[in-house]
């Protein structure tokens, strides 16, 4: 079931809704969170029941594991605790290695000895990847005496709140945890606030990211069947693409706050404006933030951070960025992508300390200066992002090759007239109509305010490591104004009528 489904607008999240807050509006607000979690089940194995037989157990286990760590703290006897703690890290990383990894090990074994062992397809439970990380923050903060001891019904709507579940965002216990349990008045504004943040979402799935798919998708599925790019059509693709994921998992991280937002529950921000990030540290502090803050706590300080000198430092940041890589896939393009973002970084670091060294500051000051600085960190993120869309390297290699201009420069379709003499392109889509639009679906992430500087939204109060600077007063905060409300309401409308062809969100295949 998707968020962009007639079927979830229209029946799933208006029977939760009238469950839920029916059950509060007669004082039973623990049945209202059971009903909550039972949906939130529900909505999960609507794609396949079959995945409730890893996620219920999985649930259960590292509920019963963590109130063993808590009650092992509590008898002061940490070897026991310790071989817990090891035992829930074991479970949830094999399974999360089984479902995701097994058959991408078994087929670089055959390759690389020339075996022939044979795993049959493993199906990748939709959303494992972010419930285990989610699972394992749990399970570090619980041992390190974080966390105090678990109720079933609380932990099961924390691991299975649906509108996080599947592509995050990433939430902390100290989040969510304290608002399953005492549950506030959902006030009007909170609704209104919810609708207009979910309309928003909707809008940049079905307008902006479908639209950019219509012209990347195509691309790098003939790369993928061995066609050749000329350097526009390659640059279109890769510029189309770099719109179409920024808009896709966007969107889906705007309808998630805005459907927490109705049952009461305030979720993390996810974006702030990354395109507009000056040097990819600021990339990664803007780009799925709740990711790039687990990666921060629960690796990178977990591996020494930057406590023990400059080299170490660099060395943790690119396992970081290189487990981060193949926690979105199992591939060697996950591997490159992760691998070049822990190479922006240690080059970001490094420029940086050159700059202080030489008394010119971390940054750069002069309007010029900033605007360069935030085009060759767009650049890098671009060539970053065909790796991570490519369907393996040949097809990565391909398409960057025809980006450096060694397929050859043709004319699009649409300008052949216009060029004579010029050989036409032979690209499955119009070059020239591809790169007018992703540029300015592009404008729009670079000019137009995000959606926490429309509304106003910051997430929970006190939000953990959230790094989120302050967004400044809400463009057009509701305020209960007819015009801000028919707005919202013809954008809504529009985009159900334009969601004529329902499609997955990017972060789903994670």
């Amino acid at each position: 079931m998707l968020f962009n489904s007639y079927i979830f607008i229209f029946a799933f999240l208006p029977l939760a809704l009238l469950l839920f807050h029916g059950l509060r509006r007669f004082g039973h607000d623990r049945g209202a969170v059971f009903v909550l979690a039972v949906m939130s089940l529900f909505f999960y194995g609507w794609w396949s029941p079959k995945y409730l037989l890893l996620l219920i157990p999985l649930m259960l286990v590292n509920y019963g594991i963590a109130n063993a760590l808590v009650f092992y703290r509590s008898q002061e006897r940490p070897r026991a605790a310790k071989l817990f703690f090891i035992l829930g890290l074991c479970i949830n990383l094999a399974a999360l290695g089984y479902f995701k990894y097994a058959n991408f090990f078994v087929d670089n074994v055959n390759a690389l000895f020339g075996t022939n062992l044979f795993l049959a397809t493993i199906v990748l439970p939709l959303g494992i990847s972010f419930f285990t990380f989610q699972k394992i923050a749990l399970l570090v903060d619980v041992y390190y005496g974080k966390v105090g001891r678990l109720n079933l019904l609380d932990f099961s709507l924390f691991v299975a709140f649906f509108p996080q579940l599947i592509a995050g965002p990433i939430v902390h216990h100290s989040e969510v945890m304290p608002q399953f349990k005492q549950l506030g008045r959902v006030q009007a504004g909170w609704v209104a606030l919810g609708v207009t943040i979910f309309a928003i979402g909707l809008a940049k799935k079905v307008l902006l990211a479908d639209t950019a798919a219509n012209y990347a998708t195509p691309q790098f599925n003939a790369v993928a069947a061995v066609a050749q790019l000329d350097f526009i059509a390659a640059w279109s693709a890769a510029l189309a693409y770099t719109a179409q994921l920024y808009f896709d998992f966007s969107a889906y991280s705007d309808m998630a706050i805005g459907i927490g937002l109705l049952f009461g529950i305030r979720l993390p921000l996810n974006f702030a404006s990354p395109y507009k990030a000056a040097n990819i540290i600021d990339f990664w502090r803007r780009w799925h933030m709740t990711l790039s803050r687990f990666l921060r706590d629960y690796l990178y300080i977990a591996l020494g951070g930057n406590r023990k000198g400059e080299p170490r430092r660099y060395v943790n940041l690119f396992l970081t960025m290189l487990l981060g890589g193949i926690w979105h896939g199992a591939g060697w393009t996950f591997v490159v992508w992760g691998a070049l973002h822990g190479s922006y970084l240690i080059i970001n670091h490094g420029w940086r300390e050159m700059r202080k060294r030489l008394g010119l500051g971390s940054e750069a000051t002069s309007l010029a200066g900033r605007r360069l600085a935030q085009l060759i960190t767009f650049l890098a993120v671009v060539v970053a992002w065909v790796f991570f869309r490519a369907a393996d390297m040949g097809a990565a290699t391909s398409m960057i090759n025809a980006m450096a201009g060694n397929n050859g420069i043709a004319v699009p379709a649409s300008l052949v007239q216009l060029v004579p003499g010029w050989p036409a392109s032979t690209a499955p889509v119009d070059g020239g109509v591809a790169l007018l639009v992703a540029l300015a679906l592009l404008l729009l992430a670079w000019l137009a305010p995000n959606t926490q500087q429309i509304t106003g939204y910051l997430g929970p109060e006190g939000a953990y490591g959230s790094g989120v600077a302050e967004p400044g007063p809400a463009v057009m905060r509701w305020n209960g104004s007819l015009i801000w409300a028919i707005c919202i309401g013809s954008l809504f409308a529009v985009s159900l009528m334009l969601m004529s062809r329902v499609s997955e969100f990017i972060y789903f295949q994670f």
